[in-house]
Parts: structure tokens; sequence; C-alpha cells
């Protein structure tokens, strides 16, 4: 298979009641088309000033991996810089968020797999 990415479905979403919108392209877009073992599987861009709500996993881990921009991800309470090239890792149990506090737009993929 292969989706161009004129092919791939694109949506604004608030996530997690965050602080505005963020432009969420999925680069997989059913649970069918990661076999069962996912959710979620998308490039996500969140303009300046716009954030991923604070929420906990449940059944399921989430990884970011950041591709351009900067912002401050909440680990569990901890906040912490990330930039291109950090991976995070919010396993089943725990909560995260993220806010792009920078000047430009904050690219990262998003990947959601289901603990068993």
């Amino acid at each position: 298979m292969i989706r161009k990415k004129n092919e791939q479905t694109v949506e604004l979403k608030c996530i997690q009641n965050g602080n505005g919108m963020a432009e969420m392209r999925k680069i997989l877009n059913s649970d069918q088309e990661l076999y069962g073992k996912g959710r979620l599987f998308s490039h996500m861009v969140l303009a300046p000033g716009r954030s991923v709500g604070e929420h906990t996993h449940h059944g399921d881990h989430e990884i970011y991996y950041f591709l351009s921009g900067s912002g401050t991800y909440n680990d569990n309470g901890s906040y912490v810089k990330v930039c291109p090239g950090d991976t995070t890792v919010c396993n089943d149990g725990e909560f995260h968020g993220l806010v792009n506090d920078g000047d430009e737009p904050l690219e990262f993929i998003a990947l959601i797999l289901y603990s068993n």
C-alpha cells in the first residue's frame, strides 16, 4: 500500500481539551490499518500557543517523536523542554500533556498502541 500525501485525511481538532486546534494528518486511518494493535498514527502540528491537554492513558500508551519546533512536555507532572529528535513515551496509567511555547509550529509524530 502507498498513500500519497494528498490522499491522507487531515483534521483540525482540539486534543484532550487543550488550548486551540491541532492539525492532525492521519498516517494510517483506522484500527484495522494498525492491525488491531493501536488506534492512532498521525503527523501532528501545534501552532505557537496551542496545546494537547493533560490526559491519562488507560489500556494504551502514546509515543511522540518530535520533528521540528520546540515545546514543553508534561511527563507525569515533570515539565521538560522538547525539540527535534526527542522521543517521549506515556505508558498505560500515566499522564502527559504538551504545549507549544515556542515561536514556530511544533511538529511531531504521535502513535498510540494498545497495552494488550
